[in-house]
């Protein structure tokens, strides 16, 4: 190469490598752009692509119902839908506000009584002195009782306040995953195609059986943990109802969080069950106990069926996944969260056991 040449290819190359990272920063910026202008709609839009790929079958069948007529089929979806989720958030509301319109009113006229603690109270350990005192004097002057805990009753108001917002938040953001889940089945197939594509083009010939591989575990995860704890949840009201429990769609929605968060769902049933001892007949009692066991039991039954068809996910990753969806994206983070994690969970396992090209010289 001539020394005037050489200057001139060194230029040439420069300016490749300058065109390629102009290219790269306008990309970088865009999608960061892109990302920003999304980002508060982002964990519905994730929701919604979750709930699309979950029911996609069940839509197969409801548009071949309707003779393939695939926005039919879409707009029946929605409401379904949107039916589902109003109806259980209308029982809710119902119950809690009734459930403290009546402690106002027996506040209000003094009907409301405060039992005295058993003696056992005394002998728990740290708690049980003091905790008997104030139990002691609710049950013979409540305004007292409540006075002294002031500062505490203010904090747990704004606390419920805070809550009951995020909850309006996230019941926003499932009617947004409604109307997402409900225009990706409408364009499945070109969903799929896409999807295909960025397969490819990030696990190469891999990229066909990771897509494979995400949809079952989405499918898994969200029939055998979220389904399983909607279905618990639900049994589990239909109970509170007929039982006459008070609060009992406030009651049905702990339920639900603790399903899905792994947790046992004895915490919340035993104190019900007690509780329904204290004001129902003995045989209705049993019976309501009975139900809450066999609702608690029926976990064992029917994860095995939905999470053994698809991927096997330690329950840990399932719980790590509910608590770091709640505290980084609210309510619906609940149930984002461990599909998420159980997804990236696979997928990495996936990628790890993937066997590796032979090196020259092995």
């Amino acid at each position: 190469m001539d020394k005037d040449e050489a200057p001139q290819a060194l230029e040439a190359r420069f300016g490749i490598t300058l065109h390629i990272l102009i290219r790269i920063a306008a990309l970088v910026l865009l999608l960061g752009w892109c990302v920003a202008i999304v980002r508060p709609f982002l964990t519905p839009i994730l929701w919604g692509v979750i709930i699309a790929i979950s029911t996609y079958p069940a839509f197969v069948s409801l548009r071949a119902a309707v003779s393939g007529r695939t926005a039919v089929a879409a707009v029946i979806y929605t409401l379904l839908g949107l039916l589902v989720l109003v109806v259980p958030a209308i029982l809710l509301a119902d119950t809690l506000f009734s459930g403290l319109k009546l402690l106002a009113h027996n506040l209000a006229d003094g009907t409301f009584h405060v039992p005295p603690p058993p003696q056992v109270v005394r002998t728990w350990v740290l708690v049980g002195d003091p905790l008997h005192r104030f139990w002691m004097l609710a049950s013979t002057n409540l305004d007292q009782a409540l006075g002294t805990i002031t500062p505490e009753l203010t904090k747990a108001g704004r606390w419920l306040l805070g809550m009951a917002s995020d909850m309006l938040v996230g019941f926003a953001q499932f009617i947004v995953a409604i109307f997402v889940a409900a225009a990706l089945l409408m364009n499945a197939a070109g969903g799929q195609r896409i999807a295909g594509d960025v397969a490819r083009r990030l696990a190469g010939e891999e990229g066909h059986h990771h897509a494979t591989l995400a949809v079952r575990t989405i499918r898994s995860v969200t029939k055998g943990i979220i389904g399983v704890a909607l279905i618990q949840a639900i049994l589990a009201g239909l109970g509170f109802l007929v039982a006459g429990i008070p609060a009992a769609g406030l009651l049905a929605l702990l339920c639900l969080i603790v399903c899905v968060m792994q947790l046992p769902l004895v915490v919340v049933l035993l104190p019900v069950v007690i509780y329904a001892f204290t004001i129902l007949s003995p045989v209705a009692a049993l019976l309501f106990a009975l139900w809450c066991t066999g609702i608690t039991l029926l976990d064992n039954v029917l994860k095995p069926i939905f999470l053994g068809r698809g991927v096997d996910v330690p329950m840990l990753v399932i719980f790590i996944g509910a608590i770091g969806g709640v505290l980084s994206s609210g309510m619906l983070g609940l149930f984002v969260g461990p599909v998420v994690l159980a997804l990236g969970y696979t997928l990495v396992l996936a990628w790890l056991h993937t066997s590796a090209p032979d090196t020259p010289g092995a």
